[in-house]
């Protein structure tokens, strides 16, 4: 898998750009910025860009998701279902921000914990609901290289005093599910630098063994 990461979003958040290189196929995950660059390298390597992968539906990972609409018509919008209010009250997040509203596109499909047959090529994209940052937010799995959102970062974890957060469940999420993956797996999160699950079992401060 190849993957482009685009940080310069809004609040420093990050869009991914990954794509099979034998197939074609790929997908973004956020919606934060750079559709101009993204648009020029979908172009260059004739990407089909089957899907837009939303981690959570706060203000700065869907910035510019009417652009991905507008640019890729054919690219499907997938957000979890338990963070469409977050997206229905788009306009009172931003208001909060002090920007302009955000314009919100058609949302092609509905994330449930049931969802699955995601598929880049031959991979397989595995979503794990992860609450805690959001009600409805979720990482994305492809094989060992996993799209953490605003869960976990490296040497950190998500915010849990915005709409819908919770300590007790992003400690649930994080200790329950992503720790349960292969160490070796790389983290690309929401913000900042990319991590591992082995690093953050160990030294992450809210619940690495060596704290």
């Amino acid at each position: 898998m190849k993957i482009k990461s685009f940080p310069n979003g809004i609040y420093g958040a990050i869009t991914y750009l990954v794509y099979d290189e034998i197939s074609k196929e790929g997908a973004i995950v956020d919606c934060t910025c750079a559709i101009d660059e993204i648009k020029e390298i979908v172009e260059k390597e004739k990407i089909n860009l089957k899907y837009a992968l939303i981690t959570h539906g706060h203000f700065d990972h869907v910035y510019c998701i009417s652009d991905v609409k507008n640019n890729f018509s054919q690219t499907q919008i997938l957000i979890h279902k338990e963070d469409m209010i977050l997206l229905d009250e788009i306009k009172t997040q931003c208001a909060m921000a002090g920007i302009e509203e955000i314009k919100i596109p058609c949302i092609d499909a509905l994330i449930t914990d049931e969802s699955h047959n995601l598929t880049l090529g031959e991979n397989k994209i595995e979503i794990i609901h992860t609450k805690g940052h959001s009600k409805g937010g979720v990482c994305y799995l492809i094989n060992d290289i996993l799209f953490s959102g605003d869960t976990l970062f490296q040497g950190s974890i998500g915010r849990c005093d915005l709409w819908g957060g919770s300590m007790t469940e992003i400690e649930e999420s994080i200790k329950n599910k992503l720790f349960k993956l292969d160490d070796n797996i790389t983290v690309y999160p929401g913000h900042g630098d990319k991590t591992t699950i082995g690093y953050e079992k160990k030294y992450n401060p809210y619940f690495g063994s060596n704290y």
